[in-house]
């Protein structure tokens, strides 16, 4: 089985505006990085770009509101274990990726992401993770559909994170 992390942002205003300059300029440094992390399985592309293929048809939640510019920050990965995505979504380039997420994004009144434990051969489809958000955001954290501060296990399980694998992938 592997966690399957789902994200979705939308953008305060139109997606070439100068404002999100720095967004777009830390974007493909940021996914250099994770493609070399560790417990990265993999991550769907998009139609639209040259690299990885994308997983499905991309489609977006509920909370997308169309700005003429006809696509939204997203991403869907998969990854080893819980510990391994938290250090690079709370470490390093992200981090900071993250601490100027009001520059260029809306206040979301929905869940940033949605974390699932995957059992398929074939990877998670961009359907299937807007599912999990949108199933996070009207009933709440499952097993079914997560977050970080509220995590489960493969089987279904509430979890804590391992707060020494943690400090041990930071060492890294």
């Amino acid at each position: 089985m592997s966690l399957a992390l789902y994200t979705f942002g939308q953008f305060a205003g139109p997606a070439d505006s100068p404002v999100n300059d720095g967004f777009r300029e830390l974007n493909d440094p940021i996914f250099a990085l994770a493609d070399r992390t560790e417990g990265l399985i993999a991550r769907s592309g998009y139609a639209s770009d040259a690299g990885p293929s994308p997983w499905g048809e991309e489609v977006y939640p509920r909370f997308y509101d169309e700005a003429g510019d006809g696509w939204s920050p997203a991403t869907l990965s998969l990854w080893e274990d819980l510990e391994s995505l938290y250090v690079f979504t709370y470490s390093g380039l992200h981090a900071q990726a993250l601490k100027r997420g009001r520059e260029w994004f809306r206040k979301p009144s929905w869940p940033p992401l949605v974390l699932w434990w995957h059992d398929g051969k074939a990877p998670p489809t961009w359907r299937q993770g807007v599912r999990r958000l949108e199933h996070l955001h009207d009933h709440g954290t499952s097993s079914f559909a997560f977050s970080f501060k509220s995590p489960f296990d493969e089987n279904g399980r509430p979890v804590n994170l391992d707060a020494i694998r943690i400090r041990d992938l930071r060492g890294r």
